[in-house]
């Protein structure tokens, strides 16, 4: 039940005496792993900017090392704020300690004391806010019951599967009724089935208690099904905030285009051309015209023409008789559909193709052609990696 805006966000891990290394100041900063280091140290998080409406729920997605958790602990106080201003509620927080912050965080692996029953877990927090035993009482049975856990509560977190530890972890935390609940990737233990259900429940959850979500996952899908906006991150920069639609549909550079969709974008070599205000890809000479959506608005940049990286989900594939040639290396039955794993331009792509377009399944070594419409290419600048359309 409250907004959260994160203005100017910077995250330094200091170096220790011993590895801190003299250097030359007009040496570019050092990278290792996904980490930026500098005479500093090393930096986690940079410039990141970020406005959470009351009850918006925020997903932080990347891959391993991109900042999104040290994100998430700063928002919840468990890291210390390098530079820039935290606000939760119009209150600044950075000095404000954890515990009065008005928030919950639940955890990857549950962190649920392993001594006390479902119930002495979720009533925990309660008790050392001194909370009359009823009150108490209460506010236990009612999360139970949202997270129908109610026939658990008096089992302890060995006597549970993983799912239910994890809604356990988070009926601890909805007891406290947070200003903000954070969730650090809180479905990564479970196995596929689970974390189906889990994701379903999280999405019944929101609907039924009034807070505001900050979510962090690696996993796209969770990303794409929970989040109202994603926040996708990369080397702890900000690539793309949006919805779930506008990060899959109009991708900001070829990392977020690669990271967000399974199986993964298709990129090739290929040529931008204009002709007025009308713009064509130009494949291995196969000629396609892009929307006039996609011309308006590299028409209105003023791009010209000029080599590029094309981007052709493998869902937005087809077959043609005249197209881009390509040889078959596997194909994969999926039941409505056959991924084909082919060979084309010198790379390695994918081709969802309906099982009712086809009248056999092509096999390893077949050769075909494929094409893809304008609406669904997406353009990238070969110097910088950015979508040319914006």
């Amino acid at each position: 039940m409250a907004s959260v805006q994160l203005i100017n966000i910077k995250k330094i891990y200091p170096h220790s005496g011993e590895t801190k290394k003299k250097k030359d100041k007009n040496a570019p900063p050092e990278k290792k792993v996904n980490l930026q280091i500098t005479d500093e140290g090393v930096v986690a998080v940079q410039e990141f900017n970020l406005e959470i409406a009351d009850k918006e729920f925020i997903v932080l997605v990347g891959p391993s090392g991109c900042g999104k958790s040290t994100t998430l602990r700063m928002v919840a106080g468990l890291e210390e704020i390098t530079a820039g201003e935290l606000y939760i509620d119009g209150k600044l927080v950075n000095a404000v300690a954890p515990k009065d912050r008005d928030i919950a965080m639940v955890f990857q692996n549950y962190a649920l004391y392993p001594h006390m029953t479902v119930y002495n877990n979720m009533a925990f927090s309660l008790k050392l806010k001194h909370l009359p035993k009823d009150e108490i009482d209460r506010k236990v049975r009612e999360a139970a019951e949202i997270l129908d856990i109610t026939e658990y509560l008096n089992r302890k977190p060995k006597a549970l599967s993983g799912g239910q530890r994890q809604r356990v972890a988070i009926g601890r935390a909805i007891v406290r009724a947070p200003k903000v609940m954070l969730m650090d990737e809180p479905l990564s233990n479970l196995d596929a089935k689970l974390r189906n259900e889990m994701r379903a429940e999280i999405l019944k959850l929101r609907e039924r208690i009034d807070t505001t979500f900050i979510y962090v996952t690696h996993d796209q899908t969770e990303a794409m099904t929970l989040g109202d906006r994603i926040v996708v991150m990369k080397d702890g920069y900000i690539q793309q905030i949006g919805t779930p639609q506008e990060v899959f549909n109009h991708p900001a550079n070829l990392f977020v285009a690669g990271f967000i969709g399974m199986p993964v974008m298709n990129f090739f070599d290929a040529k931008l051309l204009r002709e007025g205000d009308i713009y064509f890809v130009d494949l291995s000479g196969h000629k396609v015209r892009l929307s006039e959506e996609k011309c308006a608005r590299l028409a209105a940049k003023d791009v010209p023409p000029q080599d590029v990286t094309l981007g052709v989900r493998p869902e937005h594939t087809e077959l043609s008789s005249d197209g881009v040639p390509a040889t078959v290396d596997v194909s994969e039955m999926m039941g409505s559909s056959v991924h084909l794993h082919l060979t084309a331009e010198g790379r390695d792509i994918i081709m969802i193709v309906p099982t009712v377009e086809m009248d056999s399944i092509p096999r390893m070594g077949d050769e075909l052609r494929f094409t893809f419409a304008g609406k669904v290419a997406h353009v990238f600048s070969k110097e910088d990696d950015r979508n040319l359309e914006f």
